[in-house]
């Protein structure tokens, strides 16, 4: 009975990752297709692997550009996510007072508020600050976007571990600040591999902020590159197919760097808190 059990519970898994892999194989086959074909074909949907298409696309989408911004600004905010987060996570775990309960309140406040709804005054915050068309202000702006939801989670991990952890570093003459950079750091790789995932994830593929505060052509990111394409090439499904995986693969590449500990993060980091 049990292994029937188990049997009827690893069925469920895979037909829901059959479900949700359906999409990815349709853009596959598609990217993989003759330019004259634009459906399915064959009883086994097996592609023509014209893999020109990749290189058309390539040269007619000029993502290469877009990816190299995309880069730059995903691994800025990034970089600046975790440094100003996890400083901010371990002293709202570490000192529990009034200043930093209402510091750490507002960010949970701040979760609810959808990000497109500031889209206008923080244009014309940028404008002012001239920012339009800049990588260091979008790298601030993505990283502002992102630091509630990472400081809750790094501030939740550390709460769950033992303050001896750092005050022996402490008593032989390390300030708060050594102390957590050089052990208490090492300890939350788990939640700094959620963060890089969860926030580098929403940065790479944000397309509503990107799309007004990145006008330029030379400017652009690999979403507003993908959405130009289609816009452009609409009837040609191969090349905006193949558009479309190749701005995919180096989220997919970071994803898998990091997801052995990205399930780990989020557990200790959300629920244990």
């Amino acid at each position: 009975m049990k292994t029937v059990s188990t049997a009827f519970k690893y069925a469920i898994v895979a037909f829901i990752v059959l479900i949700a892999l359906i999409p990815f194989y349709v853009l596959l086959y598609l990217a993989l297709n003759a330019p004259s074909s634009h459906s399915f074909r064959g009883l086994f949907l097996v592609p023509e692997f014209h893999f020109a298409n990749f290189a058309e696309a390539w040269k007619g989408s000029k993502i290469d550009k877009s990816i190299f911004n995309s880069l730059v600004i995903t691994s800025g905010a990034v970089a600046l996510i975790v440094l100003v987060s996890s400083s901010a996570g371990y002293s709202i775990a570490r000192f529990r007072h009034k200043a930093n309960a209402l510091i750490f309140n507002t960010l949970l406040l701040c979760l609810t508020i959808p990000a497109i709804i500031i889209t206008v005054p923080l244009y014309s915050l940028m404008k002012s600050i001239h920012g339009i068309n800049t990588h260091w202000a979008m790298i601030l702006l993505m990283a502002a976007n992102a630091m509630p939801l990472s400081v809750f989670l790094y501030s939740s991990f550390i709460r769950t571990l033992p303050k001896e952890v750092e005050e022996s570093a402490i008593i032989d003459g390390c300030t708060y600040f050594t102390a957590f950079w050089r052990i208490t750091f090492h300890f939350v790789r788990p939640v700094t591999s959620a963060v890089v995932i969860l926030t580098g994830l929403g940065i790479w593929n944000n397309y509503g902020q990107a799309v007004f505060f990145l006008q330029k052509q030379e400017m652009r990111t690999v979403p507003l590159a993908v959405s130009m394409f289609f816009q452009t090439y609409g009837a040609e499904w191969n090349k905006m197919a193949a558009t479309a995986l190749i701005g995919l693969l180096p989220a997919v590449a970071v994803f898998l760097v990091f997801q052995k500990y990205f399930i780990k993060g989020i557990m200790a980091g959300a629920l244990k808190g």
